[in-house]
């Protein structure tokens, strides 16, 4: 979920954090003389470690407490035991920041906690001793103006921000924040104006920007500027189409009713900023210090479960968003959500029964059977997945440029259960929406190539699908395709080698490049091909044709790709 885009420049200088960042913690922690390496202080340490690449900051914080308790000196043992503690949300993680005076993160815990006291001028002055570098550079003028605001100071906090908006940089950031403490004070006519500003100054719309935008005009008497502004997103992110009726129903509350509530906003906008340069961990304890301020802060437990699902822990993705209530605003997309993390969990019938629910709940939107039809494609179930597609593709009012995806995947459903005529109309129509979709230009050209048919058209759609992916083996691999189509064997091997490269567990790609060595007489190598295909657990299928070339039937079984 898209929050607050922000310039990738803040995340040049990254120094936040360093309880993360450490290059190897076990350094200085060693099992004691005569220490079983599997007990004690090392050996719990261990587990905390593993406890903690697996995603379970629940257990390593047991773990590493453990360790702690053993040897209450280590200031490496501290640290990551403060940070374990921090992202289970456990209370240990105040009393070990204070050990940490140098550690960000643990300052950052301590103004939070300050804050959540209401003892502001503490809190103010822990945010003013963090370093104005690095990421902190960006996060620590909000956080001093938010508790600023928390001791009713709004013109002292929005005098803070003021030489940031006025500077070229993330003025839309600042900005935005100082429009929240205005409208929180009741400064209407000045929070108006900051919040203008913020709308003219961000990169791009996008879902949080939207929420709070959407509840001042409408607590402001601006109905349909909300419903435009909301509509906008839904229609630039379809997969928030779901959520529309949700957020239109919620736009009359204040987004923020208390100072702590800006603090959890500061969190969540440098958390999504971190997660677009692929940095997890940050994101995560930054969205873990939202949570503690604010635990129904919906919005950062969508970008958490994101986050740890990216990360292969469906599992604890699920547990993140286990709080969230069907009629919270963001209920719909968590209840996707869910239903997919619950399909990867091995709970399918549990997801199709959700989807299905959601499906009947939300009868205007595609989203549910869409995600019914993912599944059951996947599932190989595809006569059942084409009826989910149909269902989907009947509550498109006017199918737009994003709709491409349903009917490409349709596509791919119909083309699976051998109904080619109907996957190249979906095919055709999905390129029809949107021209120079690679994956579509892809398919459908490698389908043609593969029936040997309409060679030309194939060759100048994978071509244009080259030119978006030059690097994608799956592609390049269409393009050696029907160059060996077209009779050029030469030039298929130099580019199905090269897709070999690119994707070496590959079995069609291997077995492709089988094909273009025999036709260009090196047959001792294509038959190396075909048996290596055989091992990359090819579709059974392609079994059957590999081992038929093999058998002897090489000459015409290469030649027609059999």
């Amino acid at each position: 979920m898209t929050i607050y885009r922000i310039h990738r420049a803040v995340l040049l200088a990254l120094t936040l954090l360093s309880a993360c960042a450490a290059a190897d913690p076990s350094t200085g922690i060693v099992a004691r003389r005569g220490e079983d390496p599997a007990s004690g202080v090392f050996g719990a340490f261990l587990d905390g470690r593993f406890a903690m690449g697996h995603a379970d900051p629940s257990e390593a914080a047991a773990w590493y407490l453990r360790a702690l308790a053993a040897d209450p000196t280590s200031p490496e043992l501290a640290q990551q035991a403060f940070l374990a503690c921090a992202l289970a949300g456990r209370q240990e993680a105040v009393q070990l920041a204070r050990q940490l005076p140098d550690n960000q993160a643990a300052q950052l815990l301590l103004g939070d906690s300050e804050a959540r006291a209401g003892n502001w001028a503490a809190a103010e002055q822990r945010f003013r001793a963090l370093p104005r570098q690095g990421v902190t550079q960006l996060l620590q003028p909000l956080l001093v103006a938010w508790a600023q605001a928390g001791s009713g100071r709004t013109d002292v906090a929005v005098t803070t921000l003021t030489p940031l908006i006025e500077g070229q940089r993330f003025r839309g950031v600042y900005a935005l924040h100082a429009a929240m403490i205005l409208d929180l004070a009741g400064s209407n006519a000045e929070a108006a104006r900051y919040y203008h500003l913020a709308q003219s100054e961000f990169p791009g719309l996008d879902l949080r920007l939207a929420q709070i935008i959407a509840s001042w005009d409408v607590r402001n008497g601006h109905e349909a500027d909300a419903m435009r502004l909301l509509g906008q997103v839904a229609q630039d992110a379809p997969y928030l189409g779901v959520a529309l009726p949700g957020l239109i129903a919620d736009a009359h509350k204040r987004v923020v009713t208390h100072a702590t509530d800006g603090i959890a906003e500061a969190y969540l906008a440098l958390a999504g900023a971190l997660r677009q340069q692929d940095a997890g961990d940050f994101a995560m304890l930054l969205l873990r210090l939202a949570l503690d301020l604010r635990p129904d802060f919906t919005a950062a437990r969508l970008m958490a479960a994101e986050v740890l699902a990216a990360d292969h822990h469906p599992d604890f993705a699920e547990q993140m968003l286990a709080p969230v209530a069907d009629d919270d605003p963001l209920g719909a997309p968590a209840r996707l959500q869910r239903a997919m993390l619950e399909d990867r969990l091995g709970h399918t019938d549990e997801a199709l029964s959700e989807l299905a629910r959601l499906s009947k709940d939300y009868p205007d939107s595609p989203l549910p059977d869409a995600q019914i039809g993912d599944i059951l494609r996947l599932k190989t179930r595809y006569a059942d997945s084409v009826a989910a597609y149909d269902k989907a593709i009947a509550r498109l009012k006017t199918p737009g440029h994003d709709d491409w995806l349903l009917y490409y995947s349709r596509g791919v459903a119909y083309d699976r259960s051998h109904q080619w005529p109907m996957a190249q109309a979906d095919f055709e129509h999905a390129l029809a929406l949107a021209p120079d979709q690679p994956a579509v230009l892809n398919y459908l050209g490698y389908s043609w190539a593969d029936a040997d048919k309409h060679l030309p058209e194939a060759r100048q759609m994978i071509d244009k699908a080259v030119q978006q992916r030059p690097n994608d083996g799956a592609i390049i691999d269409s393009l050696g395709w029907v160059l060996l189509r077209g009779g050029d064997s030469k030039a298929a091997v130099k580019t199905l080698e090269r897709a070999v490269e690119l994707e070496p567990q590959d079995a069609t790609i291997n077995g492709h490049l089988g094909d273009a060595y025999w036709a260009a007489g090196r047959k001792l190598e294509a038959t190396y091909q075909w048996r290596r295909a055989l091992t990359l657990n090819p579709e059974p299928d392609d079994v059957a044709k590999l081992e038929a070339k093999l058998s002897g039937n090489h000459a015409s079984a290469a030649v027609s790709g059999q």
